[in-house]
């Protein structure tokens, strides 16, 4: 049965106007609910662009104004009809001014009654909406993301390919090279006992592009990683995946700078001024104790330790004694909202995080409080306000620690989380920030060496060259960041090239000869071969999408997306396969699933 015999659609339901008033038209859609009056019904009915209000009356044949008596909600129609002016208008509506008179319906499919309300902003709980990810999806708000994507994503090509942006799909069968987070693998049948790796980012198929000869590469490029999830962060997501040759660090950010600008007034209106700000890794470290801070508030940190190194404090000369440091933060106006009670959540909030404690200051109208004032001279907290530029209302916040990037970090994360609580954040600003120079090599606790910050492909400074044996710790790489917001929407580097000092580089990484050509030796063979100098990055569009719309979580932006612990409450993936499939791969399951 052709349930669409000689049903052809006249436009979505949001297009038609009172300019269309006495037209004849057929539409499709979702029916969002029925007003049953008797002799007189209402259907709201529903597609991705909106809702356009169906009108059954005493004109309507009598045979299709008993089958819309039969209607429930989400029950799929089409509907035939003459377009006309409401007599009651709904001005929330873009077709609020009119109405389909209808003169046929059909119903193309029917609809159980639903688990939650289609409704936006729908107060169900995620886990049985991501349960009926395909209902929840109908939302409009919903759509509404998805559909920005699209545009935003039409944007990008367009905006790319006028640059002179070639697209390549890279593999996404590729072989296992973990650098940083965990790669998910992929058993081969033919070849038992071996390994492709999903790739976590098309990084060196992208280099080899360029030794191609492509010159400029662009890709909406898949990439998984199994790591633990957080709001912003998923198993698998789409990175807008670019590489350039014959560039240096500033024609990078030139181009995506300029894509920047054009994707946000094109997409949501906004002008994004350029050029857009920048700080060093080391500066935005000292001032916001993050390499992604958000600056859409004030709150910078200060450092106090010459003034604290003998202040008769033990907490704070012991810290600036073993190299440490002593640092804090003021929040303005905060003596109301940060009562004593709220100070003890917040000092449980730095200890969950690694530190020992927080000092802090409180100035009342009563005079100063604080939690080590009666071991210090008042000269000393008097020097220590002025560093703050703490006045009558303000909360000084303080944390010593022996480890300067630890002290800063902790700090950076109480400064969110206390401009949190004040509601200090505004919800309608893009504040864009390069961080560049970034440390080329970064301390590894645990396995007690350095590792490579971004990845080992990032050329040094040149200036750093001549000492990347020496101090490792003073080497900087032509690496820069995009962030927005305080979250990392891009990340990037000018590339090695040149085959000797990539060798050096994976000796200084603890990579022996064999190990590195095990690795990467098709990478490296092919520098042999004539490779331009070339950089890139990857700006994520998932990350994109959710700051463009203020969202709280990448599962608002993604159609299909993973809970927390990375499964899909929808097919319930990921899950157990059949003996006879493992056999078939030369794998044996050693433990139950969970």
């Amino acid at each position: 049965m052709d349930l669409l015999a000689g049903l052809k659609r006249s436009g979505y339901c949001a297009d038609f106007r009172l300019s269309d008033a006495g037209k004849e038209i057929t539409v499709f859609g979702w029916v969002q609910r029925r007003r049953d009056l008797g002799s007189l019904i209402f259907i709201d009915l529903r597609d991705r662009t909106g809702i356009l209000q169906l009108a059954l009356d005493e004109q309507t044949p009598a045979e299709t104004l008993e089958k819309a008596k039969t209607v429930r909600g989400e029950y799929v129609l089409a509907a035939t009809g003459v377009l006309r002016e409401r007599s009651a208008k709904n001005k929330e509506l873009a077709t609020g001014d009119v109405e389909l008179a209808v003169t046929a319906l059909r119903i193309l499919g029917k609809s159980e009654t639903p688990p939650f309300e289609i409704v936006e902003n729908c107060p169900t709980a995620e886990t049985t909406r991501l349960k009926y990810r395909y209902l929840d999806l109908r939302r409009p708000d919903l759509q509404r993301n998805i559909l920005l994507r699209n545009k935003v994503s039409k944007i990008t090509r367009d905006y790319f390919y006028e640059k002179g942006f070639i697209e390549i799909d890279t593999p996404l069968l590729m072989k296992s090279t973990p650098e940083g987070a965990r790669d998910f693998l992929v058993p081969s049948r033919l070849h038992k006992g071996s390994f492709y790796a999903l790739p976590q980012s098309p990084q060196i198929y992208k280099q080899l592009s360029m030794v191609a000869g492509f010159d400029r590469y662009i890709q909406f490029a898949r990439c998984l990683r199994d790591e633990d999830l957080r709001a912003d962060r998923q198993p698998e997501f789409t990175q807008i995946d670019l590489e350039m040759s014959f560039v240096e660090v500033e024609d990078v950010l030139q181009i995506i700078e300029e894509y920047i600008a054009r994707v946000f007034h094109e997409a949501i209106g906004v002008t994004i001024p350029t050029p857009l700000p920048r700080l060093t890794y080391a500066d935005a470290m000292e001032r916001y104790g993050s390499d992604k801070p958000d600056t859409r508030f004030a709150m910078e940190l200060y450092n106090i330790s010459d003034i604290v190194k003998d202040c008769g404090f033990g907490v704070f000369e012991n810290a600036v004694a073993a190299g440490g440091s002593v640092r804090g933060i003021t929040a303005k106006n905060a003596v109301r909202t940060l009562s004593r009670k709220e100070i003890d959540k917040l000092t449980d909030f730095v200890k969950g995080s690694g530190v020992k404690g927080l000092a802090w200051v409180r100035l009342t109208e009563d005079g100063v409080s604080s939690s080590f004032g009666k071991f210090i001279s008042e000269e000393k907290m008097e020097q220590i306000l002025q560093r703050a530029g703490a006045q009558t209302g303000d909360v000084v916040l303080l944390i010593a620690e022996t480890k300067n990037s630890l002290c800063q970090s902790v700090l950076g994360l109480l400064r969110c989380e206390v401009a949190r609580r004040l509601d200090m954040i505004p919800k309608d600003r893009f504040n864009f920030l390069w961080i560049i120079e970034f440390p080329f090599f970064d301390w590894d606790e645990e396995l007690g060496q350095f590792v490579a910050m971004h990845h080992p492909f990032t050329a040094p400074l040149d200036e750093c060259l001549p000492y990347l044996e020496t101090d490792k710790a003073n080497v900087r790489a032509k690496a820069y960041d995009l962030v927005l917001n305080g979250i990392e929407l891009s990340s990037g580097s000018i590339r090695i090239t040149d085959p000797e000092l990539q060798d050096r580089i994976f000796r200084l990484l603890g990579l022996s000869e064999e190990e590195a050509r095990t690795k990467f030796g098709f990478l490296l063979e092919a520098f042999r071969y004539g490779a331009p100098p070339h950089g890139g990055m990857g700006i994520g569009l998932d990350r994109l999408m959710m700051q463009m719309i203020g969202a709280e979580s990448l599962r608002d932006v993604i159609p299909f997306p993973k809970l927390k612990d990375a499964t899909e409450p929808m097919s319930q993936c990921p899950s157990p396969v059949d003996e006879a499939q493992l056999q078939e791969l030369g794998i044996a399951v050693t433990g139950k699933p969970e």
